[in-house]
C-alpha cells in the first residue's frame, strides 16, 4: 500500500519510538511521586516542558501535555472562556475548521453563546476585513486554524493576531498541521493559545500539547486536578510526551528540506494530472504536502475507495469526518454546492514518498477520471 494520507496520521519515527520505549520501560515513575523514580520522571517532563517552548519560541510555562489536538482545542477554549475577565458570549470561528472545533461550537452555542462562523474567500483563507467587521463588544474569542488539514491553505496569523489584540479578544489557533512542517517561530507570538497533536509529525497517537500563554487567565475545567498544574486531570503519559518531543526535534529540523521536497513532488503531481476533469485548489501561501482536488462528475467516497483497491491509500478530507457521507466542510466554506464538494479528494504527502509513487498515483487518476469523465459524458 502506498500510502498518501499523511495529513490524517504519520508512522511513527524510529527514534521516536525507541525513546518511547526507554522512558516506558526505565523511568516509568508517576512524576507527581515523591521518591527518585517519580522525580526522574518529572524531570523528563520538564525537560520536554523547556523543549516544546524552544521549539515553540513561547514560554515554557504556558505548555501543557495532553491525548492530542482534540483535547487541546476542548480544554483551551473551554478554559479560557470560564476565565475570561471580558463580558460577552460572542465566538468567532471559520466555517472550515476541524470537526473537534466544530463540535465545541456546539456545545458552547447550547450555553447561550453565540457564533460567527466566517466563509473562506477564493484565495482559500478568511477574509480579515471581515473578521474585524464581525468582531462586536461582547466578541471574547476567535479560533482560526493556522493551516487547512483539506487544502493547505495557511491563514495569516499574523494579522489576524493583530486584529484580535486591537480589540481586547483572544485568539486561539489549531496549529495540529503546522507544528513540524512550516516554520511557526513567529507566528506563535501573535496567538494567546494553540494546539498540537504528536500524530502528525511522526509522534505517538495519544499525545499533544496545549499551550496558553502565561499572561492568559485560565480555569480548569475539572478542579482540583493534580498534574498539568491543573489544566488537564490523569497521570501524565511521560513516555508518550518524550517521545513526541523528540519527533518534533526532528521534524522542525528538517523542515527546509522536507518542504523542498513536497514543493516538487506537489509539481510533479500537477504536470502529470489530467485538468481536463480535475481541479486542484491551488493558493499563493500553502503547505505543499496537502493537495486537495475534485475530479468533476466523480464521488470523491467512490474514487477513494477504487484507489485503495489499487493499493494507494488517499482521503476525502478530514479523518475525523470521513465516513458521514456529509460534504467537506472546507469545500462548502469555499461556496462549492454540496454535489460539488462530495467531488472533493485528498492526497496528503510525507517525507518517505517519491517520484514513482506520484507518477504511479497520477496513473490511476487519471485513468479513473477519463474513464468515468467519458462515461459521464455519453
Amino acid at each position: 500500500m502506498k500510502y498518501f494520507d499523511h495529513a490524517a496520521t504519520t508512522p511513527l519515527d524510529v527514534d521516536a519510538a525507541n525513546t518511547y520505549m526507554e522512558v516506558a520501560c526505565k523511568y516509568f515513575g508517576n512524576t507527581n511521586s515523591l521518591h527518585d523514580m517519580g522525580d526522574t520522571a518529572d524531570k523528563i517532563l520538564e525537560n520536554c516542558r523547556e523543549e516544546w517552548g524552544r521549539l515553540l519560541n513561547v514560554d515554557k510555562n504556558g505548555i501543557y501535555f495532553t491525548s492530542g489536538g482534540t483535547e487541546s482545542n476542548f480544554l483551551i477554549i473551554q478554559s479560557i472562556l470560564s476565565a475570561s475577565k471580558k463580558e460577552g458570549k460572542h465566538l468567532v470561528t471559520s466555517a472550515a475548521e476541524h470537526a473537534s472545533i466544530h463540535s465545541i461550537m456546539h456545545i458552547l452555542l447550547k450555553k447561550g453563546y453565540e457564533i460567527t462562523y466566517l466563509p473562506l474567500l477564493k484565495t482559500g483563507v478568511i477574509d480579515t476585513q471581515l473578521l474585524e467587521k464581525s468582531i462586536r463588544p461582547d466578541t471574547i474569542l476567535v479560533s482560526i486554524q493556522h493551516v487547512n488539514s483539506e487544502i493547505g491553505a495557511i491563514q495569516p496569523i499574523k494579522e489576524i493576531g493583530a486584529i484580535c489584540k486591537k480589540n481586547d479578544v483572544l485568539f486561539h489557533s489549531d496549529m495540529v498541521q503546522s507544528i513540524g512542517k512550516i516554520d511557526v517561530n513567529e507566528v506563535t507570538q501573535f496567538v494567546d493559545a494553540l494546539s498540537i497533536s504528536g500524530h502528525k509529525f511522526y509522534g505517538p497517537k495519544g499525545v499533544g500539547v496545549a499551550y496558553i500563554n502565561p499572561n492568559t487567565p485560565w480555569m480548569p475545567l475539572l478542579a482540583n486536578g493534580s498534574h498539568e498544574n491543573g489544566f488537564r486531570s490523569g497521570t501524565v503519559n511521560t513516555a508518550g510526551i518524550a517521545s513526541m518531543t523528540v519527533a518534533a526535534q526532528k521534524a522542525c529540523s528538517m523542515i527546509g528540506e522536507n518542504l523542498n521536497k513536497l514543493s516538487h513532488l506537489r509539481r510533479l503531481f500537477k504536470e502529470r494530472i489530467n485538468t481536463e476533469f480535475v481541479d486542484i485548489f491551488e493558493y499563493k501561501e500553502q503547505y505543499p504536502g496537502i493537495i486537495g482536488l475534485r475530479v468533476r462528475g466523480i464521488e470523491g467516497q467512490w474514487l477513494m475507495l477504487e484507489c485503495n483497491r489499487q493499493g494507494f491509500a488517499i482521503s476525502t478530507g478530514s479523518a475525523c469526518q470521513v465516513g458521514k457521507q456529509a460534504p467537506s466542510k472546507t469545500m462548502k466554506a469555499l461556496g462549492l454546492t454540496d454535489g460539488e464538494a462530495k467531488e472533493f479528494i485528498r492526497v496528503s504527502m510525507g517525507k518517505d514518498n517519491s517520484e514513482e509513487e506520484i507518477i504511479e498515483l497520477t496513473n490511476v487518476l487519471n485513468d479513473l477520471s477519463v474513464t468515468l469523465g467519458e462515461r459521464n459524458a455519453i
